[in-house]
């Protein structure tokens, strides 16, 4: 290890859908937390692990902040501005498209209570011209005193390294707190599951919103091949359990397929994926769903 190794957590706070685990999984260089078109599909705090020679940087993906419409809603908002008072560091993101909007005054307003350097991330940047991002440092310029604003394209990559290289300046001389290969906190049970997650709401778009879960059931070893999963997908009304199933089970089939070479991709070996489906009605407004399903919390 390098001499005055630097490590810090940062967190990356913003508005549904600014493109915050894109972010995330570009900056470590692998799949770890989800990516959708849809908002608000980030529910737990992932933590992905970047090493390099003289630093270890830990991001802390959360939930976009929004107005909760149900008790997970709650959970993920307490979660996200939880975050903020535990770090070295935070990353606040909104989208070069969308611009200034009531979200970011919420966030902002929040921020005024941190006593830690916040960077403003401008994400996006290659579906916007150039000409468009001046008026938008302007404005948030006169919102808050940010350390920087950094505008990047979390997708294409463009100006990361100039953040990191920034963020370095930032954080504080310590320990490695994870081996050089740990990319993050979560086990492979939990990157599994919202792979899955993911495909559900990649392929079944509008018709199923944010009221579906995985549940890992089994994920064993087998002479057969390498690794025998099975998992329930878990939606609130019967009406969703068969668009996820689809007709003659199309749907399900073309969930599995999917899910199982991301799967197969992060595990490095042959998969076999057996998805089953389960109503369990208004599980997003019961603590005890919440808690079986893995949204821990104090209170919701």
């Amino acid at each position: 290890m390098a001499d005055n190794f630097k490590s810090g957590f940062i967190a990356i706070i913003g508005r549904p859908n600014v493109g915050k685990s894109t972010f995330m999984n570009q900056m470590i260089g692998q799949k770890i937390a989800i990516m959708s078109n849809k908002a608000q599909t980030t529910r737990n705090r992932i933590q992905g692990v970047l090493t390099t020679d003289d630093a270890q940087m830990v991001f802390i993906d959360t939930p976009g902040i929004h107005k909760p419409k149900h008790r997970l809603g709650d959970f993920m908002v307490k979660v996200a501005e939880d975050t903020l008072n535990e770090v070295d560091a935070v990353l606040f993101m909104i989208n070069a498209q969308e611009g200034y909007g009531k979200g970011d005054q919420y966030i902002l307003d929040r921020l005024q209570q941190v006593r830690r350097p916040v960077f403003l991330v401008i994400n996006k940047i290659d579906l916007v011209h150039p000409d468009e991002l001046l008026p938008l440092i302007d404005h948030y310029k006169d919102k808050y005193d940010f350390e920087a604003i950094i505008p990047v394209s979390a997708l294409k990559g463009d100006n990361l390294v100039h953040l990191l290289g920034e963020l370095k300046n930032y954080i504080p001389e310590g320990p490695q707190y994870y081996p050089e290969d740990h990319v993050t906190d979560h086990p492979e049970r939990f990157i599994i599951s919202e792979l899955i997650r993911e495909k559900v709401l990649e392929f079944t778009r509008e018709e199923v919103p944010h009221s579906i879960a995985v549940v890992l059931e089994n994920m064993e070893e087998r002479p057969s091949y390498a690794v025998f999963i099975q998992a329930t997908v878990v939606t609130e009304r019967k009406t969703q359990k068969g668009i996820v199933i689809g007709k003659q089970g199309s749907m399900l089939k073309n969930i599995g397929k999917n899910a199982r070479r991301d799967i197969e991709t992060l595990l490095g070996s042959k998969v076999y994926l057996e998805l089953w489906v389960k109503v369990r009605k208004d599980w997003r407004n019961k603590p005890s769903q919440l808690h079986e399903l893995g949204f821990r919390s104090d209170e919701y």
